[in-house]
């Protein structure tokens, strides 16, 4: 046998936290900057915007920067505004 302990005997505050929903510590939700009053989305403001691409000039999941899915939409379509008006590049070589 790999392990004589019996599946009960392991480490059981582990599955008791996991039973209970305990999540772990240090983990804090993200929340969106745009319902916490900053100002809205708009593809004028080409600094404001340049925070949810990367480096590369991908647009960012809402998973990553914290936005809800109605401002992640609106952020999405101001993105590509921009960048068809030239005030964001498709893409950094």
């Amino acid at each position: 046998m790999k392990d004589d302990r019996d599946f009960n005997e392991m480490d059981k505050g582990a599955l008791k936290d996991r039973k209970m929903g305990v999540r772990k510590a240090g983990y804090k939700k993200k929340v969106c900057k745009f319902c916490q009053g900053a100002a809205p989305a708009d593809y004028k403001n080409s600094e404001m915007l340049k925070r949810y691409i990367t480096e590369r000039g991908k647009i960012l999941p809402a998973r990553i920067t914290g936005t809800c899915a109605k401002h992640q939409r609106a952020l999405n379509r101001e993105i590509k505004r921009a960048r068809t008006l030239a005030y964001l590049p498709f893409e950094k070589k």
